[in-house]
């Protein structure tokens, strides 16, 4: 497999994440849907929006794993959130680590929501290549 990030613009460096990636020779393509703060036995958490992104990255980890996928071949993670405020207030400490960590340079969108599921703050969709 190959992948390349494409940013034309020298901002962009500074919003962790690439403007486009192309990929080639793809053996296989895992479409994570959203994955949130829910504990194992299906719980969800009403936590903090900082606490409930560990979760949610715990979360994401574990299946991209169990899949057989690797975290550094992450190519599309979509955020979603009810307040992009808070998120780049008291997320951003634990979100770019989580990038950077493997290498990530992904095309991306945050969004605000009005809601998610129960007491939800926060979910992350990805698409990953093998």
């Amino acid at each position: 497999m190959e992948k390349k990030s494409i940013d034309p613009w020298a901002w962009g460096v500074n919003t962790n994440s690439a403007q486009a990636v192309e990929v080639k020779n793809v053996k296989g393509t895992l479409y994570c849907s959203g994955q949130v703060a829910i504990n194992e036995n299906g719980a969800p958490s009403n936590s903090d929006m900082r606490s409930q992104l560990i979760q949610t990255i715990s979360n994401l980890e574990k299946l991209i794993n169990e899949a057989d996928y690797e975290c550094k071949n992450i190519v599309r993670l979509n955020v979603y959130t009810t307040s992009t405020q808070d998120f780049f207030a008291t997320c951003m400490d634990v979100y770019v680590p989580f990038l950077q960590k493997y290498e990530i340079q992904q095309a991306t969108t945050l969004l605000e929501v009005k809601g998610l599921f129960a007491t939800l703050t926060i979910e992350l969709e990805a698409t990953v290549v093998r």
